[in-house]
């Protein structure tokens, strides 16, 4: 798998930057390439997400948070019988470094399927680090603004 990681400073508090992604609903405002991620009635841990793929195509899977431990890490991964064809996990990492500022690490990785399904989501991945990058500048800027 492939990975894209990269670390910002926020001045927020590492309760509120947590409470920001905990749901993983919000992720459409700082991924540009996200259209929605959704909750799945019932199940907490699960969510649904449909991706802008190339030439208006749309790549839809479902992923369970598999770590949640507040206000310090948070994590998730596709699940496999959604489609077995997309495999992304993501992990965030909050940091209380005092005087109301967090250290936020975000490290998304991801496996590229063969086929047109695979030219998709290589499209969809173009300039992974770029994409990260982006997002936790997005997220400081949102989460500041509080």
């Amino acid at each position: 798998m492939d990975k894209a990681t990269y670390r910002i400073e926020v001045h927020a508090p590492a309760q509120a930057c947590y409470d920001w992604w905990r749901p993983l609903t919000r992720l459409p405002e700082i991924f540009s390439d996200v259209e929605s991620v959704e909750a799945v009635t019932g199940d907490e841990t699960r969510t649904r997400w449909k991706v802008a793929g190339p030439a208006g195509s749309t790549v839809e899977w479902e992923a369970r948070i598999t770590e949640d431990a507040a206000p310090h890490r948070l994590a998730w991964t596709t699940v496999a019988e959604s489609d077995p064809d997309v495999t992304n996990a993501g992990v965030v990492l909050f940091e209380d470094l005092g005087d109301g500022r967090t250290g936020l690490e975000v490290s998304l990785e991801y496996a590229l399927p063969g086929g047109k399904l695979g030219e998709a989501v290589a499209a969809l991945l173009a300039n992974p680090q770029n994409k990260v990058e982006r997002a936790c500048t997005e997220f400081k800027r949102i989460i500041e603004a509080r």
